[in-house]
């Protein structure tokens, strides 16, 4: 009987293995059906990139009414099917012009909650069009704007041309403000290099009246010598930069009166070695808000102006931190109280509300907890409460709540999943609250789901949705994405990440890996959602044979203070000690080859790259370092005062994290690649890490791309990501 039975186990697990075997061959055929990606299907500059991703639907808001926007029409969208209605063609609003053409109706406005007016432009002239009436009902001229801000309030719009400041009023007539921009002085754009949420130059005011704007005088910025070399004799191109450490540009903010045409500057005093950020207007548009910073950047101030004389009012509060504050948005009043505003500080540790009077008396903190206020979206106006995007629920995760302005009780106004409002967060300038802020419209997104579109009553919570892409990638063979935990090197923070197995995998084989990294400030590279938010390049490689790790180490993003400042002084050195832990996670999977591991990033990932390839020559065995920065002394002065001081306070952290010393460790491949006129992350960090590559001896390779900045556009980036794919084919497979 036992040997029987024995017999009997040993066939079982033979009949197990074949089956097990007969699965494998099974998943590999079905496998080797599904259609393979191309880079012109995976990457943004590709021809067939746009049929790849999730489809959408182009929403905004006429007052509390949903409405749809597409290239020839728009209309309404019911809020509980999702069905769409026309109200109006671009065949007949172009048919009301008397020249010209509009493009498109993609970025159509309704900029009044009770008329039937559209907004819309071309290269001519911004027009009204009533689509019940069918005609035009007011036109402005727009020729050669730039940087052009309209006001529904008054109709008026500021705009740059020729370097100087210009307004176009409601009647057409265009005055010029300046007559002193040039290079050197640069009215109407954004300053201190587009740091502190800084994306515009013009502010304005409520009622339409008056604008705020930016005057940045930086004549005493040295000039980096870009090149240009499409013309015949290559010609100089430069850029203003300011380095660390070096003469930074002097802002000054000036008030137009639109009634009387005058102008005033705030009187803010000396503004050298001072950023003035955060422009908001007060609801009765006679004073202006502005947080003020010293140089350091350790220490901020809110303080209001006279809209009328400039003179300073008040300093309603200030904040310091040893290290370094970094206010981002500016104070936003109730709209049901104009006594009372909300100010965000991450002052406890994590981004909160806080809430004021006029007067500068703190009321109380709205919001707390060891998580992050990520976007403070609007107001439900009747409720009284405040609409916010968080990260509560799961630190890589954003999720939408109601918040009660006097007890702090929050109401989730979603699943509790997945990454929602992302659609606003990443670039757009969508509108996701109605004029009441009763209704909100939510793009949101899970690891499983493309994108979903719900309309959600902030009141009641009560959601619907109306549209869900489907997969783009159906009939595809799609790589498994997973996400995880592991310690940071002060073995007790959660770091998270993404892994991205190789299409067909086999857990009895051995791949080589890529670890992807970034690593730097105001960056979350690893979110629930769609394929964890997968960089499609990652596709394409695992399509090829590689396991992919991602890994968000200390330093990166919506974490909370702490998180973030634990490099301050020393760039790189924590974010290397996690990303190895990393390593070592990689190390323990049986799966993953440990001779054949590379690492790729861009700008700071470039950074990261180098520095893991020069600090840790033995683990890596190639690189691919895009854009990267070499030795921070050579970087701009707000982001890189900001993390490591100047080069004289702080001579020890940038000779610890400068990678020319660490030339002569290189001994894996390692390609750098740069565009030739990166204004960002100069060529200059580039070309003297070869240098110092070449004095002692090491081999690394280089490409650029002439005429390009800090990354690729169009379809060089396809180029661009087949080069960095042949060059792990080449030295790592």
């Amino acid at each position: 009987m036992a040997r029987s039975a024995g017999l009997t186990t040993t066939g079982r697990m033979a009949r197990r293995a074949l089956a097990l075997l007969a699965a494998m061959v099974t998943a590999q055929a079905m496998t080797a059906q599904l259609k393979q990606f191309t880079l012109e299907d995976l990457n943004f500059g590709g021809t067939n990139y746009n049929n790849m991703r999730p489809k959408n639907m182009y929403l905004t808001w006429w007052g509390d009414r949903l409405m749809y926007q597409d290239a020839e029409d728009w209309g309404t969208v019911d809020m509980e099917t999702g069905e769409k209605t026309a109200v109006a063609t671009l065949d007949e609003v172009n048919a009301a012009l008397s020249g010209g053409k509009m493009a498109s109706a993609m970025s159509v406005r309704f900029p009044y909650a009770d008329r039937t007016l559209a907004l819309l432009k071309n290269s001519k002239e911004r027009v009204l069009y009533d689509w019940k009436a069918k005609k035009i009902a007011w036109r402005q001229p727009c020729e050669g704007e730039e940087h052009s801000d309209w006001t529904a309030a008054s109709r008026a719009v500021a705009f740059v041309r020729d370097y100087q400041l210009c307004v176009t009023d409601a009647s057409g007539a265009i005055r010029t403000l300046t007559t002193d921009g040039s290079r050197d002085i640069v009215y109407g754009q954004a300053v201190h290099r587009n740091e502190f949420g800084i994306m515009k130059g013009t502010f304005w005011s409520p009622d339409g009246q008056r604008l705020a704007f930016y005057r940045m005088d930086q004549s005493m910025v040295t000039d980096y010598p870009q090149v240009n070399t499409f013309t015949r004799i290559a010609t100089e191109e430069p850029d203003k930069y300011p380095m660390a450490g070096m003469a930074s540009h002097k802002v000054t903010v000036g008030v137009y009166d639109l009634q009387t045409g005058t102008t005033v500057y705030l009187k803010a005093g000396d503004p050298t070695d001072r950023y003035f950020t955060n422009i908001a207007w007060s609801p009765d548009s006679k004073t202006v808000y502005m947080i003020e910073l010293n140089r350091d950047q350790t220490d901020m101030a809110l303080r209001s102006y006279d809209a009328a004389t400039g003179e300073r009012t008040a300093t309603l509060y200030t904040e310091h931190n040893d290290k370094y504050v970094q206010p981002m948005t500016p104070i936003t009043f109730l709209p049901w109280d104009d006594s009372k505003f909300l100010l965000q500080s991450q002052r406890d540790g994590y981004n909160h509300l806080y809430l004021f009077d006029t007067s500068g008396r703190e009321l109380r903190q709205v919001t707390s907890g060891q998580w992050v206020v990520i976007e403070l979206i609007g107001f439900n106006k009747a409720k009284k409460s405040a609409i916010i995007l968080s990260n509560e629920a799961s630190p890589i995760q954003n999720n939408v709540y109601a918040v009660d302005l006097k007890t702090g009780r929050r109401t989730p106004l979603d699943n509790g999943q997945g990454m929602h409002c992302n659609y606003t967060m990443r670039g757009y300038n969508a509108i996701t609250l109605s004029e009441s802020g009763k209704w909100l419209f939510d793009h949101n997104t899970a690891p499983d789901v493309p994108r979903n579109i719900n309309v959600t009553n902030t009141a009641t919570a009560d959601s619907r949705l109306i549209f869900s892409s489907p997969d783009p990638w159906q009939g595809y063979a799609v790589p498994e994405f997973s996400c995880g935990t592991i310690k940071a090197a002060d073995d007790s923070t959660d770091l998270y990440y993404r892994m991205v197995k190789p299409i067909g995998f086999d857990p009895s084989k051995k791949y080589p890996t890529v670890v992807y990294v970034y690593g730097g400030p105001n960056v979350r590279n690893v979110e629930a959602s769609w394929h964890y938010a997968s960089r499609t390049w990652e596709t394409y490689m695992a399509q090829k044979g590689y396991l992919l790790f991602i890994l968000d180490n200390r330093g990166s993003s919506d974490r909370g203070r702490d998180f973030e400042q634990v490099t301050f002084r020393h760039l790189g050195q924590e974010e290397m000690k996690d990303q190895m832990r990393g390593v070592a996670y990689l190390k323990s999977l049986a799966y993953v080859d440990t001779t054949r591991m590379g690492i790729h990033g861009w700008s700071y990932g470039g950074f990261m790259t180098t520095s893991l390839m020069t600090t840790y020559p033995d683990v890596f065995k190639v690189g691919v370092a895009g854009g990267p920065v070499i030795d921070w002394k050579w970087y701009e002065v707000m982001y890189g005062e900001r993390y490591m001081d100047t080069p004289e306070a702080n001579p020890e952290g940038y000779a610890e994290t400068s990678l020319i010393t660490k030339a002569k460790n290189l001994k894996g491949k390692l390609q750098i690649i740069i565009g030739m006129n990166d204004p960002t992350v100069v060529p200059q960090h580039a070309l003297q890490f070869i240098n110092a590559c070449t004095e002692a001896g090491t081999q690394p390779d280089f490409f650029v791309y002439p005429g390009e900045g800090h990354n690729m556009a169009g379809h060089k980036s396809v180029h661009l990501h087949e080069r960095i794919t042949q060059y792990f084919e080449e030295n790592l497979k």
